[in-house]
C-alpha cells in the first residue's frame, strides 16, 4: 500500500506511566531482546485532513489519494464505529496538541475517498470546547504538524491539511 505510514504507537499515545527503565528491564528478565522489530507498530492509511467548524461542533473530512487506503480506511472505521474519538498533532515526533472527543457523539459517515467525522455536543459550552479544539488543530497543521485521527485509542488515519 504506497499511501501507508508506519508510525509508533509509543509517538501517540505515550509510554502509558511505563518507568523509563522498564522496557529494557523487562528484555532483562525475559530473556527476550529488549526491543523486537515492529513491536507497538501500527499501518494506517495515509490521508489529506480537513478540520471545520459546523453547527453544533466540528467534521473532519479525511480523504486518501488511492482506493486500496481509502478502503481500508473506511473499513476501519466501520469496526472502530461508537469508539472514542481522538485527534493527535504532532511535529517531529513530539505532541504538540491532543483533543479527545469524550465530551461530544462522533458520526462516521462514508465518502467516495474516505471518511467524514461529525462530532457534535448539543450543550453550548462544549460546543464552544469542541470548536476550540478545531481552531487548535487547524493552526498546528498549517504550521507544519501531522494529524494522526484514532478510534478507541486505535489509529485510523494520519496526514496533514490539503
Amino acid at each position: 500500500m504506497s499511501s501507508a505510514m508506519m508510525m509508533d504507537r509509543g509517538m501517540m499515545m505515550g509510554n502509558m506511566g511505563m518507568p523509563s527503565g522498564m522496557p529494557s528491564m523487562m528484555g532483562q528478565m525475559s530473556g527476550m531482546p529488549s526491543m523486537m522489530p515492529n513491536m507497538g507498530m501500527a499501518m494506517m492509511p495515509r490521508c489529506t485532513m480537513k478540520m471545520e467548524k459546523c453547527s453544533g461542533g466540528m467534521k473532519v473530512m479525511c480523504t486518501c489519494d488511492d482506493e486500496m487506503a481509502a478502503a481500508t480506511l473506511q473499513n476501519m472505521c466501520k469496526m472502530m464505529a461508537g469508539g472514542m474519538m481522538s485527534m493527535c498533532c504532532m511535529m517531529n515526533g513530539m505532541v504538540m496538541c491532543q483533543c479527545n472527543m469524550a465530551m461530544c457523539k462522533c458520526e462516521c459517515s462514508m465518502m467516495k475517498d474516505g471518511v467524514c467525522m461529525t462530532c457534535t455536543c448539543g450543550d453550548k459550552a462544549m460546543c464552544d470546547m469542541l470548536q476550540a479544539c478545531c481552531d487548535c488543530m487547524c493552526m498546528c497543521m498549517k504550521a507544519g504538524c501531522m494529524c494522526c485521527m484514532m478510534m478507541g485509542g486505535m489509529p485510523m488515519c494520519c496526514g496533514c491539511c490539503c
